[in-house]
């Protein structure tokens, strides 16, 4: 099946030439101050009533068309928020096509304090290539984090680790602002946590994105965007919030924009606090050859992960001419934070006798830290939407861990058999360099095309350095300690296509990425020098059809193909071993290949509110944590799975049950099947899963609303682990205050205290595993937003170059 799909992508040959339509007309909107208006919609109504006709969407420069026209007479009517309706004299119907006057949309002359809209934001909204997620649309994300949205998001799954999955497929990429965010599993969670969902604008889900995105991402790309405020000038937004589960967190920003002449400044402010807790439960049972069990092994952990969260987005745009845009941007973040973890252990013989009793205490200090540097400029070549954009990208990361290992073994009698500690200093250093030059909007055989290339430079060291303390004196542990640097390039130029037709949209590209990797292992008495270089070469094509049934498309039918790959986190290369308690050792693994994805999804959407899909996506060396036993000791380390593939159906819908009563749901059902050579163990596993997500909001008056959502997953395979069914309910209620300026809002999360995970760990010789996990996911939160905007808005541009890497660093 991959095979036929790269075939079709790169041969599949997309029509030039079109018949001229003579029957064209076109005109042009603007804003009372002659600037174009873009993503107007424009409809043809017949002329003795307002029926619609066909309609058009204007583009960057304010255009619309409309093609095929048999009417003899017609009138133009556009209706938009903020603006007058505007309806047209009657025209008479030319042979040859024609301009019609340019349309001068008049501001509406009520003022926003005496304006009330009662329309709600969609939560999620379906578009043809992408799902948009916007949190300022439910009470419920008040006061939450990046990473609390995303569990909510449609399609999108979060472990109780922070590993991000879209439809049960690892190997997301997420980026904030179009920039990777160049962050391994675990990093990436500790920082999504740090952005307070009322910075977010929205979040772009993209399962199958267009040649112009790096390839990296099997499952797809999450963009998450911050508010940007662009009106003439000084506006702002402030957000509090205090939310108690058995512990406090509280995530509080302040965003703020002036812009006074040819300059824009804008900035982004979060501070928080977050205490949580995990009581986790491990069991595992070992068997000989003869199936009869062994020993066995049960261990409590309670962990109190307390961190502490300060981010800041600084950036200025200059508007040299009309044409001319040159931005520059600082962002930074520093997440100090404490880890506690309690181990309580028992060791059990084949009867499930007592042996031995372990205490285990992993006090974790650790100090995470961020800068990062934008230049860019953006040149329009001409009023056709021609446009030539650079972005340089400089970033860094520092991480500084401190970490004890304290062991104590007790026999049966309650006597000590052993008491060990073992300290480690876990300093590391990612640089990052990226520059990408795009040229889009070259008209090409009646279409356009855009042209682009990329470089991305990274640099990391990592050192381990672990030391055996026996009461004062400190020795060092070669067998854990190491230092070990890691070098990448990434070149890439990537071409695309795009054309309309009269109901027909086809978007075709191709990305080239040469991936040029050195890593090296310093040396130690112990343990060998090592060290590896990895070169490879590949194609990425993409291919985007849309169908509209009708002018009014009220039937949408699309198809996407595309190929896409996951290269390997930095330090899972890294060929060592540290452990994570006494029976549980982590590895790197520096024969990792790149996974590739072969991906192709169906749509239909019906009149905007219903969109049914069909995908299947083809996994080659996947990338997954696998899990093995060696005597008493649990390795756990990055491994190819051989292949995975996933196919199923989606649906997502808006429907408008009553004037105070808006659902929104999104359902999906797919299998999921695994196929590996695992150590000593055959997978060849596949099990269907469902999760439905219901979202209801009402409208209470013009002063109160409220909300009721959920959603729920039954057992769901991914590798080695069988997950258990999990949902969990949420309820929320906001009131408008300070002339609307300002709302109050309350909601509860995991109401009924259900949302915690357990599973089964599968396919290891000769033993058994399972979890259970208890998790601080019911909280009460109170929030407060107020904000202050005034001016004209002006079109928010975005910037960035590094577009994948930023996802797999690990610190």
């Amino acid at each position: 099946m991959r095979h036929i799909i790269t075939i079709l992508l790169l041969l599949i040959a997309v029509p030039v030439a079109v018949a001229q339509n003579s029957n064209l007309i076109n005109g042009y909107v603007y804003s009372q101050d002659k600037k174009p208006l873009a993503g107007i919609t424009v409809v043809l109504v017949n002329t003795d009533n307002e029926d619609p006709v066909k309609t058009s969407i204007t583009d960057a420069n304010g255009k619309y068309e409309f093609e095929g026209i048999k009417l003899d007479s017609f009138r133009i009517l556009v209706q938009h928020l903020g603006f007058e309706k505007h309806i047209s004299d009657t025209y008479e119907r030319k042979a040859d096509g024609q301009e019609l006057p340019s349309i001068s949309l008049l501001e509406s002359s009520n003022t926003l304090n005496e304006v009330t809209i009662t329309a709600q934001k969609a939560f999620v909204t379906q578009k043809i290539d992408k799902i948009v997620v916007r949190p300022d649309a439910l009470i419920t994300s008040a006061g939450l984090t990046a990473l609390d949205v995303l569990e909510r998001a449609p399609s999108v799954t979060v472990d109780m680790n922070g590993n991000i999955s879209i439809r049960g497929k690892n190997g997301v990429m997420v980026v904030i602002d179009g920039k990777p965010s160049y962050l391994s599993a675990q990093d990436l969670a500790s920082y999504l946590r740090s952005i307070p969902a009322s910075n977010i604008e929205n979040m772009e889900i993209m399962t199958n994105p267009s040649a112009k995105y790096d390839a990296s991402g099997n499952a797809g790309i999450i963009n998450i965007i911050h508010k940007k405020n662009t009106a003439k000038g000084f506006n702002g937004g402030l957000n509090l919030s205090y939310g108690q589960g058995k512990y406090m967190r509280t995530n509080n920003s302040f965003n703020f924009n002036y812009r006074i002449q040819k300059w824009n400044f804008f900035s982004n402010l979060g501070l928080g606090k977050n205490s949580s807790y995990q009581d986790l439960t491990i069991k595992r049972e070992y068997f000989t050859p003869e199936d009869e069990r062994s020993s066995a092994f049960i261990q409590n952990s309670y962990i109190t992960p307390e961190g502490k969260s300060n981010s800041i987005k600084l950036g200025t745009d200059f508007y040299a001419t009309k044409k001319t845009t040159f931005g520059a941007s600082f962002s930074g973040f520093l997440n100090p934070s404490e880890r506690n973890t309690a181990n309580n252990a028992v060791v059990y013989d084949g009867q499930m006798n007592p042996v031995n009793t372990i205490q285990a205490r992993n006090p974790m200090d650790v100090k995470f830290r961020n800068r990062s540097f934008n230049l860019n400029m953006n040149h329009l070549i001409n009023n056709e939407g021609q446009q030539l954009t650079v972005n340089l990208d400089n970033i860094v990361y520092r991480s500084e861990i401190s970490q004890k290992l304290l062991n104590k073994v007790f026999d049966t009698a309650g006597q000590t058999v052993s008491d060990t500690r073992l300290d480690s200093e876990l300093p590391s250093k990612i640089k990052i360099y990226s520059g990408k030059v795009d040229y889009s909007g070259i008209p090409l055989l009646g279409g356009q095309a855009d042209l682009g290339a990329k470089s991305s430079y990274v640099h990391t060291s990592n050192i381990a350095d672990f030391s055996d303390v026996v009461g004062t004196i400190s020795m060092p542990n070669y067998e854990f300690s190491n230092d070990f640097t890691y070098k990448e390039q990434i070149h890439a130029i990537y071409a695309n296509y795009a054309k309309d037709f009269k109901n027909i949209s086809i978007q075709a590209g191709l990305r080239m990425e040469h991936t040029r990797i050195k890593g090296h292992q310093a040396g130690n008495p112990t343990v060998a020098d090592s060290s590896f270089t990895i070169n490879y070469t590949s194609l990425f094509p993409t291919l985007f059809i849309q169908y509209r049934a009708d002018t009014l498309q009220n039937n949408v039918i699309g198809l996407s193909l595309g190929r896409r790959i996951d290269r390997p986190n930095y330090k899972d290369l890294n060929p060592f071993t540290y452990p994570m308690d006494r029976f549980t050792f982590y590895g790197g693994n520096p024969y990792l290949k790149p996974t590739f994805s072969y991906n192709a999804e169906l749509s239909h959407t019906y009149k905007r509110y219903l969109t049914t899909t069909l995908f299947y996506s083809y996994v080659d060396n996947l990338i997954s944590e696998t899990n093995e036993q060696r005597g008493t000791i649990y390795y756990s380390r990055p491994g190819n799975f051989a292949t995975q593939i996933a196919y199923g159906i989606s649906l997502n819908a808006t429907f408008k049950l009553y004037p105070w009563w808006t659902l929104q749901c999104y359902a999906a059902a797919s299998d999921n099947s695994f196929k590996s050579k695992m150590y000593t163990e055959d997978i060849d596993d596949s099990k269907w899963n469902w999760v439905i997500s219901p979202t209801n909001q009402f409208t209470i008056n013009d002063k109160w609303s409220a909300e009721l959502s959920g959603q729920y997953q039954n057992k769901a395979l991914s590798g080695q682990f069988l997950i258990s069914p999990i949902g969990s309910v949420r309820a929320g209620v906001a009131m408008k205050m300070l002339n609307n300026k300002g709302a109050l809002k309350l909601n509860v999360s995991d109401v009924f205290y259900t949302n915690q995970v357990e599973g089964e760990i599968r396919n290891i010789q000769n033993a058994k595993a399972s979890w259970f996990s208890y998790l601080d996911s019911r909280v009460v939160t109170l929030s407060f937003s107020y904000r202050f905007s005034k001016g004209d808005n002006v079109k928010v541009r975005q910037s960035g170059s590094a577009e994948t890497e930023q996802k797999r660093v690990k610190v």
